[in-house]
């Protein structure tokens, strides 16, 4: 499943398994109005991109967004919008996936009553953690997935030892670093597969 699987930046994910899903699309590059599904954590600007969305988009596009973006999206062009908000279960299109909290504890950049998410995906009987910008907050400790992709990167979110300790809770088949390429950087990932050995396999993807 790794295989089928590219981290652009940040939290931008690109996953074919025959369709073509995207996560926080941001830096797009290589790719053009290719994605069949669109998964928006929140609405900063390393998130939703609108830029990078319209790089991407085309007339069947299915976006998944928070609430709060509703009327972004339909000012981009979308006609198939599904908002989510935390703690539900979903099904679009035959992909089965529920929302978690996102936000942080000691620090107001995602504060908790703004309803941002992360993403549980079901693709292919692989389940996927998708964490977003958040800190090791107690909704997402029992977290059961086989890949979860978690920020490293410090400032807004968890850092990487913060995001090292949530692994191993939640102890996942497969652990990917994420959003350390605009603040943070790659030693953050690198750390965090240090903190982790022995623990839990872990692939640097970007």
């Amino acid at each position: 499943m790794i295989d089928n699987i590219k981290l652009i930046s940040q939290n931008a994910i690109r996953i074919d398994n025959g369709k073509i899903i995207y996560i926080d699309p941001f830096r797009i590059t290589g790719y053009s109005n290719d994605a069949d599904y669109i998964f928006i954590t929140h609405s900063h600007y390393d998130h939703f991109s609108k830029e990078d969305i319209l790089k991407i988009k085309k007339n069947s596009t299915i976006i998944v967004i928070t609430q709060d973006l509703y009327n972004e999206v339909i000012n981009l062009g979308f006609n198939n919008i599904l908002v989510v908000s935390p703690n539900n279960s979903y099904e679009v299109d035959g992909i089965k996936f529920s929302t978690v909290p996102a936000y942080n504890i000691n620090k107001d950049f995602h504060k908790k009553d703004y309803n941002w998410v992360g993403y549980i995906l079901n693709i292919d009987n692989n389940i996927l953690y998708i964490a977003g910008d958040t800190d090791n907050i107690p909704e997402i400790q029992n977290i059961k997935c086989n890949i979860a992709f978690v920020p490293v990167g410090g400032t807004y979110t968890m850092n990487y030892k913060e995001a090292s300790d949530l692994i191993k809770e939640i102890n996942p088949d497969l652990a990917v670093p994420t959003h350390y390429t605009e603040v943070g950087s790659k030693d953050d990932a690198l750390n965090f597969k240090n903190e982790l050995e022995g623990f839990a396999e872990v692939k640097i993807l970007m």
